[in-house]
């Protein structure tokens, strides 16, 4: 991904990724544990969509987002441990101007893609629990597919703006960031002319897309807990409860670190 650079900080050839330490020397032991959770992390996604590739029985929306949320995490875990694991075993900690560029914003896409598909999942549950017999046409097939495609297009635009916005700054030479990655604020803190703007863009993006989704997800869970309190038995109100219980808590993971990280002002 090529950022242009023109009156911006031409001067800059690379980032030195500062998030580890700043020594030469190469670091094995946090190389050997990058590698055994990244390893895990793509044997335990990659054999999810195996699976429900496999079972016939699993071609449910369900399944199919978190099919797409294996494929995400697989993604997003490879926009960042690679780089990271190189930089410890070379012990050089840089990245290229456009290196940190194309992370930046494959990053900003996958978290952005990671919040609308925790939105359409509450929707799925939502639909199922509520309208169960309009559950076979309001999510269909091609409706999934409408909503993953949605939030990759939403998610690209987004970075898009958000990547030309910060890699368009003044830096003068300043290059280290003081983070493990190339993300937003550590670069607009290198920034030595006004980040006003930079930082209201930011701010006002995540903020819109914290709090739709995150809106929308508290929506559709206040109507699931309501008709689920509605069952009778306890059994009926159990196996719900338990299915929806962990999603609850992914969510409420996901936008509380993500609001606490890109959605506060400066």
């Amino acid at each position: 991904m090529e950022i242009a650079r023109e009156d911006t900080c031409t001067a800059l050839t690379e980032y030195i990724l500062l998030g580890f330490g700043s020594g030469p020397a190469p670091h094995v032991v946090p190389f050997v544990v990058f590698l055994v959770i990244y390893i895990t992390t793509v044997l335990g996604n990659a054999g999810m969509i195996l699976l429900i590739r496999a079972n016939s029985r699993l071609y449910t929306p369900m399944y199919f987002f978190l099919m797409n949320l294996s494929v995400l995490d697989l993604c997003f875990t490879s926009t960042i441990t690679p780089i990271a694991m190189v930089s410890f075993l070379a012990g050089r900690k840089a990245v290229s101007y456009n290196g940190c560029a194309t992370q930046f914003f494959f990053f900003s896409v996958f978290l952005t893609v990671e919040g609308f598909l925790l939105a359409a999942m509450a929707h799925d549950g939502c639909t199922a629990i509520c309208n169960p017999l309009l559950y076979p046409v309001t999510m269909s097939k091609w409706v999934c597919v409408q909503l993953v495609a949605g939030s990759y297009f939403g998610s690209c635009v987004n970075s898009k703006v958000q990547t030309g916005f910060i890699f368009t700054l003044h830096c003068c030479g300043l290059n280290e960031i003081d983070h493990f990655f190339c993300d937003g604020p550590p670069l607009i803190s290198l920034a030595t002319s006004d980040t006003y703007v930079n930082n209201l863009v930011m701010f006002t993006l995540c903020g819109l897309v914290i709090g739709r989704t995150s809106l929308f997800v508290l929506i559709s869970y206040a109507y699931i807990i309501s008709t689920i309190l509605r069952i009778r038995s306890a059994e009926g109100r159990h196996k719900p409860f338990s299915t929806y219980a962990s999603h609850i808590k992914a969510v409420s993971l996901f936008y509380g670190s993500t609001a606490f990280m890109y959605a506060q002002p400066t």
